[in-house]
């Protein structure tokens, strides 16, 4: 504990004096900073990897566009800190703050207009989402060739942990839920577990490979909402069918005016709109409050230094309390995306009452 409180005096120390030369800049705007512009920055995509405490350096990423005389590769670091890149007869560069098209690559025209290129660039997201996937399957590959080596055989520490996940998941939620239909679509509801919980514990690293924030672009919730509502309407059966377009309810509501059919498959559709909205929102919210935390310090290191260093340990204080609270936040979003997504499976696979019935009297 001791030790613990010397290495954050130190800290502090450190962090007061550089946070006082950012606030007091001789009266001109290099010194200062922009908070919004810094959290936007940090919460969206962009053609670097930011380099761990360095804001004016970045990982170079490639950038594959589609002209309009063709395709072209480069480095993301030709285009860095306003530059042009000129590849042939095209002109390259990422659009400035006034631009229409702000932090995308744009072409510039010989008049000097900009249009937007076909983009398939591997951008800092996209690098993030290969990581995960890349992460995640070697962790899950690396305990299937431990069972193939040691059996039934219990494993210990960490992979001891992903068994006890999996575990948890399949038995309380999965199996929970779907019954007989749990190992049909086991596959796909821990797939979308480990991968969702292992975005969100990369977004809070703050060094390479992680930084990016995945779950906190909506973009990325989306896709995830909708493979959620491909699973579950393609392999919905008839009577979950039947519900939608021919609800048992009293004529006069579905004919002639289709009321409860209209609003059925509405529901179908806010479904995943709600999984999209509420991972985003959480995972947003929670990277959102730890930088506005961070910038306390650089602001009120800008009325005094002893506000400066009184702002740092209440900061990091707070800060370091909520990435714990983020850790605790990123399994239940995980879990919570897997448990709805495995009830609207469910719903989707419901038997009629009456069938179901009859498998209990015939059973018995």
């Amino acid at each position: 504990m001791k030790r613990l409180f010397l290495i954050f005096t130190a800290i502090i120390a450190i962090a007061v004096p550089r946070t006082s030369a950012a606030g007091h800049g001789e009266g001109d705007d290099a010194g200062r900073i922009d908070p919004k512009e810094i959290i936007f920055e940090h919460l969206g995509d962009g053609y670097g990897w930011e380099v761990p405490f360095d804001h004016h350096h970045r990982i170079p990423l490639p950038v594959i566009v589609w002209g309009k005389d063709g395709l072209h590769v480069f480095s993301s670091a030709r285009v860095t800190d306003g530059q042009t890149y000129r590849d042939g007869d095209a002109s390259f560069r990422i659009a400035g703050k006034d631009s229409e098209y702000r932090g995308k690559i744009v072409e510039i025209a010989p008049d000097g207009s900009e249009s937007r290129p076909f983009d398939l660039s591997v951008t800092k997201n996209v690098c993030a989402l290969f990581i995960t996937v890349i992460a995640v399957t070697a962790v899950l590959m690396t305990l299937v060739r431990y069972y193939r080596r040691n059996g039934y055989r219990a494993p210990r520490r960490g992979l001891g942990f992903v068994e006890l996940l999996i575990d948890f998941i399949y038995g309380s939620v999965i199996k929970g839920t779907l019954g007989k239909n749990a190992r049909r679509f086991a596959p796909y509801l821990l797939t979308v577990f480990f991968f969702i919980f292992g975005m969100n514990l990369f977004g809070l690293m703050v060094v390479f490979p992680g930084g990016a924030n995945l779950t906190g672009n909506i973009a990325v919730t989306l896709v995830l909402a909708l493979l959620t509502f491909l699973v579950t309407n393609i392999f919905g059966n008839r009577h979950y069918w039947k519900e939608i377009f021919w609800p048992d309810v009293p004529l006069w509501l579905k004919f002639p005016l289709p009321i409860m059919p209209v609003i059925e498959v509405f529901g179908m559709f806010t479904k995943p709109a709600a999984l999209t909205v509420r991972l985003f929102a959480n995972m947003m919210g929670g990277h959102m409050i730890v930088l506005v935390l961070t910038l306390l310090i650089f602001i009120f290191a800008a009325v005094s230094a002893v506000a400066g260093g009184v702002a740092t340990a209440v900061s990091m204080l707070f800060s370091v309390f909520m990435l714990l609270i983020d850790v605790l936040v990123s399994f239940i979003q995980a879990y919570v995306f897997t448990m709805l997504s495995t009830i609207f499976i469910s719903l989707a696979n419901e038997e009629p009452h009456h069938e179901a019935a009859h498998k209990v009297e015939t059973s018995k």
